[in-house]
């Protein structure tokens, strides 16, 4: 499916995006209007001395650039973005969520559109096993507030286990498993069957259910992400892309967290 373009404002402290461009941003903010990274992602660049300034390595992040400024990414100069993409791609698992791997494995950005030629990267992970539903964009405010826990938007995933899953480990997660000092907890869970469950996560900590079922002595056989927020997974075929639709865009917007089909998982006590 060829990706269309979708120019969408979610910067709530900026009228428009030429406001953007007219006024001294903070490095980490200016590279993810850039399309670069997300903020957070951004601040590991400069902390790596990867961007410079004018030709200055900068280290610190309380640096501000102007639109008069030449920033640069590993020598390559970057400029801020006139317009955004919003891309779903349904992740086959093998592939990893990064800009580059030094062991060479295949990354998931590859499988983006050729015609879209600005640089977009994932919001969110899905890790190097698990597929399904990932968003690419190269809108770093809108990176920034789909994947903040204040945002609380759902993200669903099936998890199909090697063997028979106990009662237990739905109820636990629901209401709570600390394991080495991290606690990881459900927002909903439902048995699809003996070996598979529906699980919905807000917070989404690092491999959250790869580590809650370890801790039970499980193995995740496929852990695959169905839905984000509004978004949901579909008839998409794996390795295909789609651009978001306003209606998506705008529920996250919102801070939406039910799914468009108006489903909701059993919630923890």
């Amino acid at each position: 499916m060829k990706a269309r373009r979708i120019v969408l404002n979610f910067k709530a402290e900026l009228d428009t995006q030429t406001a953007v461009q007219d006024k001294a941003l903070r490095l980490q903010v200016y590279l993810a209007h850039a399309g670069v990274a997300s903020r957070r992602s951004s601040e590991v660049l400069i902390t790596a001395g990867r961007v410079s300034v004018n030709g200055r390595l900068v280290f610190t992040l309380g640096e501000k650039v102007l639109p008069t400024d030449t920033v640069c990414v590993d020598g390559i100069p970057v400029v801020i973005e006139s317009s955004f993409h919003y891309i779903a791609l349904n992740k086959p698992p093998g592939y990893l969520c990064s800009v580059s791997d030094p062991e060479g494995r295949r990354l998931a950005k590859n499988l983006l559109p050729p015609e879209i030629k600005e640089r977009l990267y994932n919001v969110g992970r899905l890790d190097y096993l698990s597929c399904g539903l990932i968003i690419f964009t190269n809108d770093g405010d809108f990176a920034a507030k789909v994947s903040h826990p204040s945002a609380e938007i759902e993200k669903e995933y099936i998890v199909e286990a090697s063997g028979l899953i106990p009662d237990e480990v739905a109820e636990e997660f629901a209401n709570g498993v600390m394991i080495d000092g991290v606690l990881y907890r459900a927002e909903g869970i439902e048995r699809l069957g003996r070996k598979t469950l529906r699980i919905v996560l807000i917070e989404g900590k690092n491999r959250e259910i790869r580590r809650v079922f370890s801790h039970f002595r499980l193995h995740p056989l496929k852990l695959q992400r169905i839905r984000i927020g509004l978004v949901t997974l579909g008839n998409l075929e794996q390795g295909k892309t789609r651009s978001l639709t306003s209606k998506e865009l705008k529920g996250f917007h919102r801070g939406s967290a039910t799914d468009k089909n108006g489903f909701k998982l059993p919630r923890r006590k």
